[in-house]
């Protein structure tokens, strides 16, 4: 029944909001651990180390623009500072963005991977998200919990060079066919507002009945730490039309094809003391 209650009053915020300009932006704050096992025996000053290397990787800052229709999710790119830039892979040019645009069910991901830039187009069916009436404060806002279960098409870029993958067995070698054939689920947690009717949020997620405000998925938190409505200037939302258009399955090909690449050439010449 409380479902049903924020629904109906979602719904009558829209129709509200609907009369009058109702965009804003919302930063969000994105925290990842790293498992540290992977990289075998390490003292504490070496995981210090590690850790301060990989921060600008574990640690990020985005901007989602928003109105009732149209998002546009970026990463507010910083300098890094001595010793902490991580590996090449793990850095951004600030070019990337996720639009999404409601009406039109489109979502375009502006991305640069390899020193080639892409706009991954894909149509946006609506997350099967199943809505629970436990609640939390997140700021001044009242959020309400969601969950969802999917595939992991996710491609762990950090397994490549751990020493995991350094010291491959053969054992290893043989199933490997029967790890690649797994089938990987992930359960993403969300906690949306209705105090903020619009069905948006970062990455790639949307679909609840007001803004969400966190995400958690595996090892990554991505939390809401700002958020202002109806700003002086005016929201610019810019649909991406620059770099190669392909769909969302053949970009997860090319990308999965990629890493695979980077794997056989690591382990190839991980004799040679040569680290990422």
């Amino acid at each position: 029944m409380k479902q049903i209650i924020i629904l109906i009053a979602f719904s009558f915020s829209v129709v509200t909001f609907s009369q009058k300009k109702f965009e804003g932006k919302a930063t969000y704050m994105s925290k990842t651990t790293i498992d540290m096992s992977r990289y075998g025996k390490m003292s504490e000053q070496q995981k210090k180390q590690m850790k301060a290397r990989f921060k600008n990787f574990l640690e990020k800052t985005y901007t989602l623009s928003f109105n009732q229709l149209e998002s546009s999710f970026k990463e507010n790119v910083k300098l890094d500072a001595p010793g902490t830039s991580g590996p090449s892979w793990a850095r951004s040019n600030g070019q990337g963005s996720i639009y999404k645009h409601l009406k039109d069910k489109e979502m375009i991901e502006d991305v640069e991977q390899f020193s080639k830039r892409f706009r991954v187009v894909e149509e946006m069916e609506l997350p099967q998200w199943e809505m629970s009436t436990e609640t939390k404060q997140i700021g001044q806002y009242l959020c309400y919990k969601a969950t969802m279960e999917r595939v992991d098409k996710t491609i762990d870029w950090g397994s490549i060079f751990s020493r995991r993958a350094r010291n491959n067995t053969k054992k290893d070698s043989l199933n490997a066919k029967e790890k690649k054939d797994a089938v990987k689920m992930q359960k993403i947690t969300a906690w949306y507002t209705p105090q903020i009717p619009v069905s948006a949020g970062p990455e790639r997620y949307w679909g609840l009945p007001g803004l969400i405000l966190e995400i958690n998925v595996g090892r990554t938190t991505m939390l809401c730490t700002e958020i202002v409505i109806n700003p002086e200037e005016v929201v610019a939302i810019k649909k991406p039309t620059k770099g190669k258009e392909v769909s969302r399955d053949e970009y997860d090909v090319m990308m999965k094809q990629k890493s695979e690449e980077l794997r056989e050439r690591f382990q190839n010449r991980r004799g040679t003391g040569r680290r990422f």
